[in-house]
């Protein structure tokens, strides 16, 4: 079992279009019907991504390479958070999805509520975070959807929110202070490496400072996002 799982996860690093159960069955040279249920188990952890039935690796085994103090996303990087903050004055955070869960990989920030976060690999909720927002919209539609349904009755209000406002963050991979947590606010772009949403970049603070520095947040972002384009294009 653990073999058969190592080797799959091998074979999804490889690839750059991703694997198919087919293939990984013929290089595992195991029934079609037993490798299914182990890729399931990896897609539902985070360890492997799904797309148009094709696996490549998941967001899980850059968690781990986080925890273990390297780094999980190659066009942003510490300095940058650094900089937003400093440009800023406000926290800035770098956040992946892992299962159903956001966790805060990296921050620059002077608020210790965003330090332990970040520092205890606290996971927090999709759906009441502008980030999670970011990286919600940039799921294949039938993940954004189990990730939906999975959620409590209680989250219907901002799932209809959020629906309504999915088109639009598609569009232009930002969010723009969606109020969605009673604790902070915050403006979030998306992050793409490969054509793939992998993180999500956050700019946060007070719900008050958020809503009137909003379209100064957006224009910083956006800037950073264009650097942060140029960055990953290269490396592919």
């Amino acid at each position: 079992m653990i073999d058969r799982m190592s080797t799959i996860l091998e074979l999804a690093a490889r690839s750059q279009h991703g694997v198919t159960l087919t293939e990984f069955a013929r290089e595992l040279e195991a029934p079609l019907s037993s490798i299914q249920g182990l890729v399931n188990g990896l897609v539902a952890t985070g360890y492997l991504d799904e797309r148009e039935r094709r696996y490549t690796l998941g967001p899980a085994p850059f968690l781990l390479l986080r925890l273990a103090g390297r780094p999980t996303v190659t066009s942003v990087t510490h300095e940058d958070l650094e900089a937003l903050h400093h440009e800023t004055g406000m926290t800035a955070v770098l956040a992946i999805v892992v299962g159903s869960d956001l966790y805060y990989v990296d921050y620059a920030s002077s608020d210790p509520r965003y330090a332990y976060l970040a520092e205890g690999f606290v996971p927090r909720s999709l759906i009441r975070t502008s980030t999670g927002w970011v990286l919600l919209a940039g799921m294949e539609r039938r993940d954004l959807w189990a990730q939906i349904n999975a959620l409590p009755p209680t989250e219907a209000d901002l799932v209809d929110r959020f629906l309504k406002h999915l088109t639009d963050i598609q569009r232009d991979g930002l969010v723009v202070a969606p109020g969605v947590s009673t604790e902070a606010d915050g403006v979030s772009v998306a992050v793409v490496e490969d054509g793939k949403t992998v993180a999500a970049v956050g700019i946060m603070g007070s719900h008050a400072e958020v809503a009137e520095r909003k379209d100064e947040l957006v224009d910083v972002l956006t800037r950073r996002r264009r650097m942060w384009e140029t960055r990953a294009s290269a490396t592919e």
